[in-house]
């Protein structure tokens, strides 16, 4: 009797500890909420769960040394690029309204805004990847790739190919994938880059002994930068499920959304391509003049503006949904989301209400099938709410919706890799691309109209009214949200 009241004692303890610390460590309330509650209900699988899944590094030993690098990095950098960042800024090509966002990136990650940028809209891998392998084959001087997912298929084989043949031109060529979402690879496969002159580094490397720490700070970023004038980025990785040119290797329609940036917007991503290279790879990167090639761009200033928003666990502020509040909140007409990923939790939520009630049209595109049956069942579960306060709610149909795009009124849009969930905007290292400009919004807003007509709406009535058990489901699966 007397071991089981010392048993019940540690055992409550334990679970005061562990709460304490949820609360102490866990920034978001709905989020330290979501694990209290699962720690209470389920004691041993809500702290297994915690501790794989929850703890907050980030601000401890985790990034201090990638902290401190990026830090003396960007002063080297800073000093190339600003001046002529400043011009932009007076150049008046930037809408009023647009002040405070472009202000607020500036300031939390001093990424500038520049002009004079030629942006390409590249729907579907089978846009984007023959535009890839012609960068790459045109490139002189420097190929630097950075991915979340490359597979070892047809489609990471012919770029792989293309690097190798640069890199025997004399052309550096980096490689940095995610150690998670490239576990695939394979050795064979980087060691053949390796040993035709491709440097390869894999993102913050997945070990058994240090498996808690580094599963949940993952690099999502898609970043290619050929010669530090031309740059590509969004949502697509390299994989064949990615493109839609070849039914036979993939069954599924994949819809996504990528970028290729001519022009000085390349040079931020330069600069987090150097900073996240020189956390993980053995052979460091040195700053250098002909990474950022200022003279090479023309002296006129287009009005296709373009400003780098970069996030991730060694940032002081969540810049990317910081910036999508921001944006949200200087809508004038109308609000256009696209994601495959949706929970958006109580602050985005709140934006998107108080958007729809002051009369704004706010429009949500989300896929119909997910390939995360439970995520799917948490994003359904904040439907009754948007719905009632009249946001108009489509699920893509044809296949699946992979972009992460956003549209303001009729001169602002986002492309990136972060989705509109908790881990984008909280545990993962992200980019996305803020484009000031009415001819890029105006082709967003064209695809986004295009995918409007592959989806259904969703009738409030309708949907208020299904069995109330499926309600409850996606409520409670919706409650653990904030841990997926």
């Amino acid at each position: 009797m007397k071991w089981f009241l010392l048993f019940e004692i540690v055992y409550l303890i334990t679970i005061l500890v562990v709460v304490f610390r949820v609360l102490y460590d866990t920034r978001s309330g709905v989020k330290a909420l979501a694990y209290i509650l699962l720690i209470i209900l389920v004691p041993f699988l809500g702290m297994f769960f915690y501790f794989f899944f929850g703890i907050n590094y980030r601000k401890r030993k985790l990034y201090s040394r990638k902290i401190v690098e990026d830090e003396i990095l960007h002063q080297r950098i800073l000093s190339h690029i600003w001046n002529y960042s400043e011009q932009v800024i007076h150049s008046g090509l930037l809408s009023a309204e647009h002040f405070n966002l472009t202000r607020f990136i500036r300031n939390s990650s001093t990424s500038p805004l520049t002009g004079n940028n030629a942006v390409k809209l590249l729907l579907n891998g089978e846009e984007k990847f023959p535009e890839l392998l012609n960068a790459i084959e045109n490139a002189k001087s420097h190929i630097h790739l950075e991915y979340y997912i490359y597979e070892n298929d047809d489609t990471g084989n012919a770029i792989a190919d293309m690097l190798i043949k640069k890199a025997q031109q004399g052309v550096e060529v980096r490689f940095m994938y995610d150690d998670f979402g490239s576990h695939n690879l394979g050795r064979d496969f980087i060691r053949k880059l390796e040993e035709n002159g491709v440097e390869t580094a894999p993102f913050y490397k997945i070990k058994w002994y240090a498996l808690v720490n580094r599963l949940n700070y993952r690099n999502h970023r898609k970043i290619i930068v050929i010669d530090g004038e031309k740059s590509f980025i969004g949502g697509i990785n390299v994989s064949d499920k990615y493109r839609n040119d070849n039914p036979a290797k993939n069954d599924l329609y994949w819809r996504d959304t990528h970028l290729m940036i001519e022009g000085p917007a390349t040079f931020y991503l330069q600069y987090i391509f150097l900073c996240d290279w020189n956390f993980c790879a053995r052979n460091k990167m040195q700053f250098g003049v002909n990474y950022f090639p200022i003279d090479s761009q023309k002296a006129k200033i287009t009005d296709e503006l373009v400003q780098i928003a970069p996030s991730g666990p060694d940032s002081k502020l969540p810049v990317i949904f910081y910036s999508l509040l921001e944006a949200i909140g200087s809508a004038k007409k109308q609000v256009l989301i696209t994601s495959p990923y949706f929970i958006p939790g109580e602050s985005l939520m709140d934006a998107l209400l108080i958007a729809a009630k002051s009369g704004i049209t706010i429009k949500l595109l989300i896929p119909g099938k997910s390939d995360s049956r439970i995520v799917n069942s948490a994003a359904r579960s904040y439907y009754k709410e948007l719905l009632r306060h009249g946001v108009k709610i489509f699920e893509y149909k044809k296949g699946f919706v992979h972009s992460k795009v956003m549209i303001i009124d009729d001169s602002l849009s986002v492309v990136g890799s972060a989705n509109m969930d908790y881990r984008s905007f909280d545990l993962n290292f992200e980019v996305n691309a803020m484009l000031y400009s009415k001819t890029l919004t105006q082709q967003l807003q064209q695809a986004f109209n295009n995918d409007l007509k592959q989806s259904s709406e969703i009738n409030p009535m309708d949907w208020i009214n299904r069995p109330k058990y499926i309600h409850l489901y996606e409520k409670v699966v919706g409650l653990f949200a904030p841990i997926f």
